[in-house]
């Protein structure tokens, strides 16, 4: 369901990911990024997004 999540709101998603700051500063970027570049911006997060939820999922299956 994360992932899926990713793809709308990718700072959010960081955020459930365990990560708050980090999805608070993405926020901070994500928002002008997408104003300024009219959206070719989002799939950079979407990336950083999934990673981050992929990294997530491995480290509680230790």
């Amino acid at each position: 369901m994360n992932y899926l999540l990713a793809i709308l709101l990718p700072p959010l998603s960081i955020a459930i990911a365990g990560r708050p700051i980090l999805g608070f500063i993405t926020f901070l970027i994500w928002v002008p990024a997408i104003i300024f570049s009219g959206g070719l911006t989002h799939p950079m997060f979407i990336l950083l997004a999934w990673l981050l939820i992929h990294q997530s999922s491995v480290t509680r299956e230790r």
